[in-house]
Formats: C-alpha cells, sequence, structure tokens
C-alpha cells in the first residue's frame, strides 16, 4: 500500500516561497522510477486538483495558474517529489498533497500553505 508524506507547508506572506517535500517510504524504488508524480491542492469548499507534474523522464506540466512561478522535480533515488512555489499569492492557500498520476487511491495527509499578510 502506498503512502505519502508531505511536508514543508506553513504561513508565508504574498510573493514568498516555499519548498514542499514528499516521500514514497514504502513504494518500491523501482515503481517509483517508473511512475509520473504530481502535486496536487485543495482549497476549502473546492475541488482537489492537480497543479503540476513530472514524468518518469521529467519531463513538467503545470495549471496555468502557477506557470513560472512553481517548479517540480523528482529524486527517485530518495523515492521524493519537490515542489518549489515562488511569488506565492493568497489564491495559491490550500492543502497540499502529492501522489501518482494518476491518483492512486492512497492518499498522504498533505501539508498546508497558507499565504497571507
Amino acid at each position: 500500500q502506498v503512502h505519502f508524506v508531505e511536508s514543508g507547508g506553513g504561513l508565508v506572506q504574498p510573493g514568498g516561497s516555499l519548498r514542499l517535500s514528499c516521500k514514497a517510504p514504502r513504494m518500491i524504488l523501482s515503481t517509483f522510477s517508473g511512475v509520473d508524480m504530481g502535486w496536487y491542492r485543495q482549497a476549502p469548499e473546492n475541488q482537489r486538483e492537480l497543479v503540476a507534474t513530472i514524468s518518469t523522464g521529467r519531463a513538467s506540466t503545470y495549471t496555468d495558474s502557477v506557470k513560472d512561478r512553481f517548479t517540480i522535480s523528482r529524486d527517485n533515488g530518495r523515492r521524493s517529489v519537490y515542489l518549489q512555489m515562488n511569488n506565492l499569492k493568497p489564491e495559491d492557500t490550500a492543502l497540499y498533497y502529492c501522489n501518482t498520476v494518476p491518483g492512486s487511491g492512497n492518499w498522504g495527509r498533505g501539508t498546508q500553505v497558507t499565504v497571507s499578510s
């Protein structure tokens, strides 16, 4: 059973930066290396949305609202995925999760990002 552990969230002022980390300690290394990964977020009263993806070949995609501000990366040896978030805006406030793409049925607890002055 895959389990993801997200960290790195916090309270930041508009224009600030955060770096989120996600580990998949129970995933077999070869499995992790062979799946596309993504960062998702869910704001209160909104549906969960896919924010960024990174393929096994490290090609990345981003939803329009975060392009040129967020950067996704992965370290297969550490079974980890990262999300560098710059120039944060209040509308980025959400609970952020990582998962495979498409998402598996196993979600971690997420990490809260709050952007407010």
